[in-house]
């Protein structure tokens, strides 16, 4: 028998895995993954999504701990929300309308809680929008975002108070009544801090998310997120198309942290402002001299841009000077939830006094 010797086979080297990249922390040592929520339950394309997209990447950036964060909506899409960003936080889901007195008694309990409210045209222009100017006249120090698309997504496509006259909906017909402007009604009650922006504009949306959580008071964030269901033709204001073709900035935004290094310089086309916690908003001019501390400017822009159906966008007002509620109800530095009942409740010679007196 014929033995036949197999030539050795040369050893193939394989190339050791490449390591894993380590990934990127904010100050708190934290991965962004950690600022994530649940799965979104939302149409695919919805732009509330994107919206809970740029705020986790903004309170990942600023570093914010969740363990005091306070998330509150109140009726709708958009108040389903909450659920799918920063999961390691509170949250309260309140009635229709009512979202801005949970807000306000929370953070009159805790005052060390940053809290984040995300609305709807329809939970905020509609049946809240009495709530909605009550919060912002008492300057409540929160951010508060209205995720505008129109229409009342969630009961299939109703006009809401945003609707513009002459609208058309797939199941609702036309409208025959005029709209209300978020940032409008924002300004008439005497916000501190008033912008919009939309869904589709990434960056902007997280320039003014972080500009607004380094405010002190009410900031107001008018976001158009458009509906794919029920309100996104191209004729509709409220539309992918519509919005990517008619957005017209007011200026380049760019945040500059107090953590970073800071370096304000002299330029023409720049305004810069200050943020009460030290950090810097810069306003760079793209068509127009924009001045965000004139009010009446700010007015007269919003009613011309409402009137002839411009999509402006960008910070229409800032007021870093205005106290907000919890200045001027003049709470003790301890939040009144950490008080002890010894602390909270007067004494029976107190109310000795006191029944004297009357």
């Amino acid at each position: 028998m014929t033995m036949t010797q197999t030539a050795p086979q040369p050893m193939t080297q394989q190339r050791p895995a490449p390591a894993a990249r380590a990934p990127k922390l904010n100050a708190l040592g934290l991965d962004k993954n950690e600022y994530k929520g649940r799965e979104s339950t939302l149409c695919k394309g919805c732009g509330h999504d994107s919206i809970s997209q740029r705020i986790i990447n903004a309170t990942w950036e600023l570093g914010l701990p969740q363990s005091q964060v306070i998330k509150l909506s109140g009726i709708g899409c958009s108040s389903k929300t909450p659920a799918y960003f920063l999961g390691q936080s509170h949250g309260f889901n309140a009635v229709h309308g009512r979202m801005p007195s949970v807000a306000t008694g929370a953070l009159i309990a805790n005052r060390q809680l940053t809290a984040i409210g995300v609305s709807g045209d329809g939970d905020t222009a509609s049946i809240g929008i009495g709530q909605f100017k009550h919060l912002v006249r008492r300057n409540v120090p929160m951010v508060y975002i209205v995720e505008n698309n129109g229409v009342y997504g969630l009961t299939k496509g109703q006009f809401s108070a945003t609707s513009d006259k002459g609208q058309k909906l797939k199941y609702a017909g036309v409208n025959q009544l005029p709209s209300l402007d978020v940032c409008l009604e924002a300004l008439a009650a005497n916000a501190t801090f008033v912008a919009r922006s939309f869904a589709g504009d990434a960056k902007q949306v997280e320039m003014l998310l972080k500009a607004a959580f380094s405010h002190r008071g009410i900031a107001v964030l008018d976001i158009i997120s458009p509906c794919v269901t029920f309100n996104n033709l191209d004729s509709s204001n409220k539309s992918y198309g519509w919005g990517k073709e008619h957005e017209e900035p007011l200026h380049e935004l760019n945040f500059v942290p107090k953590l970073e290094p800071i370096e304000i310089g002299e330029y023409d086309d720049e305004r810069e402002v200050q943020l009460h916690d030290g950090s810097w908003l810069k306003l760079k001019k793209l068509t127009t001299d924009y001045d965000p501390t004139d009010k009446m400017l700010a007015l007269r822009t919003l009613e011309e841009a409402h009137r002839e159906q411009k999509f402006l966008t960008g910070l229409f007002y800032i007021d870093t000077h205005q106290p907000d509620m919890l200045e001027l109800l003049h709470l003790v530095d301890t939040p009144l939830a950490h008080l002890t009942e010894a602390e909270t409740r007067p004494s029976r010679a107190a109310l000795k006094q006191i029944m004297a007196e009357l």
